[in-house]
């Protein structure tokens, strides 16, 4: 039976904030984001999003004292997670099975939210590539059950003018060797070799894979520490209506050490939780 690969699109990003879920809302916050409620998911972890047009922005936390999802807190500070979209958790666990990569099975959770006053779950079901698998962080596919209760317009507005994701940028000391990866999980057309590294097509998004020195001729002392890791999560560009409206919103919001350049804005990772973000036209 030949293999069907999985089809690369974006579901939303991660950003590890361990224990400091309160700071980092607020630090999102005055960087122009309009955030959703908290959501306390039935795995013991607790969220905000950054909801945009198809794709999403999401603060994973754990609770203090709760080390149900050790994961969070064993993880540094900073993007942690990128999250591939599926119509069926399912389907996408067995294609990926039947091509020998290595994928734990699909696991159901959700989280309650409050609609109009009324209490209702959002669903999501889960199949995640083993950590070993990719020492840059987390990859795994979301299927929701309930979209209708994530993707709200009264989510999407922004005061940065934000719209959705453009990027994901991963430093790694072999570039090839999460190519190879994401090759294996998506075939060979949809990873393209770079002048610093490769990239992975996902939709209207791409991610990046760049040496770390290509990471500091992109990013310079905006990107992240990266305390010795060889292989990180480290940048977001977000596609916004407006750069202006991005120089508003972070002025408001006091964020300090940002620089505009060209047809982007830049956010040194330092005043956003660990990541970098590159706002951009």
């Amino acid at each position: 039976m030949p293999f069907d690969f999985p089809v690369p699109t974006l579901d939303h990003v991660v950003v590890n904030v361990r224990d400091r879920i309160d700071q980092a809302a607020d630090t999102y916050r005055r960087l122009g984001f309009t955030l959703t409620p908290r959501g306390y998911h039935t795995l013991g972890s607790m969220n905000h999003l950054a909801m945009f047009g198809t794709d999403y922005l999401e603060l994973i936390a754990a609770k203090p004292g709760d080390d149900s999802r050790p994961e969070i807190m064993s993880a540094p500070i900073g993007l942690n997670g990128l999250v591939f979209g599926t119509e069926d958790a399912a389907t996408t666990y067995a294609a990926l099975r039947r091509n020998e990569m290595p994928i734990d099975p699909p696991q159901q959770f959700s989280r309650p939210v409050e609609i109009g006053g009324e209490a209702r779950d959002a669903i999501f079901r889960t199949t995640r590539l083993p950590v070993s698998v990719s020492p840059a962080g987390r990859l795994y596919f979301c299927q929701h059950l309930t979209r209708d209760l994530v993707w709200r317009d009264e989510w999407r507005r922004h005061a940065n003018g934000a719209v959705g994701i453009a990027r994901a940028v991963i430093a790694s000391d072999e570039p090839e060797i999460l190519g190879g990866l994401f090759a294996h999980m998506f075939g060979q057309h949809a990873v393209r070799t770079t002048d610093e590294g490769c990239s992975l097509i996902v939709g209207l998004s791409r991610f990046d894979v760049v040496t770390p020195a290509a990471l500091w001729e992109m990013f310079g002392g905006a990107a992240p520490d990266s305390r010795g890791r060889r292989d990180y999560m480290a940048a977001l560009t977000i596609r916004t209506l407006s750069l202006d409206a991005v120089e508003t919103a972070l002025d408001a919001g006091g964020i300090r050490g940002w620089d505009r350049i060209g047809t982007s804005v830049l956010v040194p990772a330092a005043e956003a939780f660990g990541v970098t973000i590159e706002f951009s036209v």
